[in-house]
C-alpha cells in the first residue's frame, strides 16, 4: 500500500488529489496551513490518513512533520509538491514583499520539502517526486513574470534533480496544467495593489481575462488527477506532464516559435565561437 506526502491538501489539485488517493485504498499525509480546512478529509479514513499543519515557508516545521509522517507509515513512496499561489502584477508594479512571498512559498517551499523527503527516498532507491508546475513554467504571459519566475524556477530545479535520481531509483515528473476548474483564481491568486495605466492593455487585460474566466476553464480537475496517477502508474512516465487542450495548444504554439527563431538565428550563434 503506498503511502503519499502531499503538500497545500486545502484547495485545488491537492484537496482533489488526497480524495482519490484516499478512494483508492492508499495511505496519505495531507498538509495544509490551516488543518481545520482539511480535517474533514482525514475524518473519512482516519486509519490511512494523517492530516498535518504545515506552511512550507516554515523551513523549521517541515522536517517535524515529515518525521511524524515517517513515524506513522513508517515510509513515503510519492511526494506531491502541490502548495503554491498566483500573483498577478507587471514587473514594472511588483510589491518586493509579494515578489518574495511567492518565491518563498512555490520554489523555496517546495526546495526544503523535497530535501526532507529524499534522505528517506535514498536510503530504499525508490520513490516518486511530483511537482506541480504550469504552463506557465513553459511560456509567460503579460502580467504573469512573477509566478512564471517561480515556475520557471521550479522546472529548472525538477531537471537537474530527475537527472541526480535517476541513478538511485527515484523518479520526479513536473505537472505542466493550463486552465482548470479549481479556485485558484479566487482563493489563491494574489494582485498587485497599484496598477500603472500603461499597462492597461497587457498586464491590465490579463487582470480582466482572470474575472472573466474563472469558473469557466476548460479542465476537469477530477479528471487532471485521473490522467496525474495514469502517467505515474505507467511503464515509463513522462518529465512533464502537459495537461489540458489550451495547454497542449499553447505549448506546441510556443515550441515551433521558439524553433523558428532558433533557426533564424542559427548563423549568427555559430559565428560567435572561435573560428576552427
Amino acid at each position: 500500500m503506498p503511502t503519499w506526502f502531499i503538500t497545500g491538501c486545502s484547495t485545488g489539485f491537492g484537496r482533489q488529489l488526497a480524495l482519490e488517493v484516499l478512494s483508492r485504498g492508499w495511505q496519505a499525509v495531507i498538509t495544509a496551513r490551516n488543518p481545520a480546512d482539511i480535517v474533514d478529509i482525514a475524518a473519512t479514513n482516519p486509519d490511512r490518513c494523517l492530516a498535518l499543519a504545515l506552511d512550507v515557508t516554515d523551513r523549521g516545521a517541515i522536517n517535524g512533520v515529515v518525521a511524524k509522517a515517517i513515524k506513522r507509515f513508517r515510509e513515503i513512496d510519492v511526494l506531491v509538491n502541490n502548495a503554491g499561489y498566483g500573483y498577478r502584477s507587471a514587473v514594472e508594479e511588483g510589491e518586493e514583499e509579494e515578489i518574495r512571498k511567492v518565491f518563498e512559498t512555490n520554489v523555496f517551499g517546495l526546495t526544503f520539502v523535497t530535501q526532507a523527503v529524499l534522505p528517506h527516498m535514498r536510503a530504499r532507491r525508490r520513490g516518486h517526486i511530483v511537482n506541480l508546475s504550469s504552463i506557465a513554467g513553459r511560456m509567460a504571459q503579460p502580467g504573469s513574470g512573477f509566478y512564471a519566475g517561480t515556475k520557471f524556477a521550479v522546472e529548472g530545479i525538477s531537471d537537474a534533480l530527475r537527472k541526480e535520481l535517476e541513478p538511485l531509483g527515484i523518479g520526479v515528473m513536473l505537472v505542466e496544467p493550463g486552465g482548470f476548474r479549481t479556485d485558484f483564481a479566487g482563493r489563491s491568486l494574489r494582485q498587485s495593489k497599484q496598477p500603472i495605466a500603461d499597462y492597461a492593455t497587457t498586464a491590465g487585460t490579463r487582470r480582466k481575462e482572470n474575472s472573466n474566466l474563472d469558473g469557466n476553464q476548460p479542465g476537469d480537475p477530477v479528471r487532471a488527477i485521473n490522467a496525474i496517477l495514469d502517467a505515474l502508474a505507467s511503464k515509463t512516465p513522462p518529465f512533464r506532464l502537459v495537461l489540458g487542450r489550451d495547454a497542449s495548444r499553447r505549448l506546441k504554439d510556443e515550441l515551433q516559435a521558439q524553433l523558428r527563431e532558433l533557426e533564424t538565428w542559427t548563423q549568427v550563434a555559430v559565428d560567435a565561437d572561435f573560428p576552427t
